[in-house]
């Protein structure tokens, strides 16, 4: 085998093994699909970490252009299935509370969020707290 194929091979296999570690590392610990909803009507689900503090949920944007944080600026009424369990929330962002998001995040999540964090960074995130919508059926 010439040296360049080898040198492809490595590389090849070193990026399988990145990509690989960002998914085990974004599935683990506690995940919730996030429903958004574009402009067209249509709800899409996003599989995201959550935090709690003082009985308030946030979740944490990596990027301002993400596409699920951009739906959720041009449409802020989401809906969270947590623990099987589905709420209406209003989606705030609360670029200010990001370093305290960032801490919670990586007190639960640990290794998978340091992991994530390498290489996708923390500079950019964006806290955003959930204010729930009470359900009129349980009332």
């Amino acid at each position: 085998m010439s040296r360049a194929i080898k040198i492809a091979a490595i590389v090849g296999a070193l990026l399988v093994a990145v990509v690989a570690a960002q998914i085990i590392a974004s599935e683990s610990g506690e995940v919730v699909v996030l429903g958004t909803t574009e402009a067209t009507g249509e709800v899409k689900e996003t599989r995201v970490w959550i935090v709690e503090q003082d009985g308030q949920l946030w979740l944490r944007s990596g990027s301002p252009t993400s596409t699920w944080y951009l739906r959720l600026l041009a449409n802020p009424q989401i809906s969270i299935e947590r623990d099987g369990h589905l709420e209406r929330a209003i989606a705030a962002p609360d670029p200010a509370r990001q370093t305290s998001i960032n801490q919670l995040m990586r007190a639960k999540y640990g290794w998978a969020d340091v992991l994530i964090g390498l290489m996708h960074g923390r500079d950019d995130a964006i806290a955003i707290q959930l204010i729930r919508i009470p359900d009129p059926d349980s009332a």
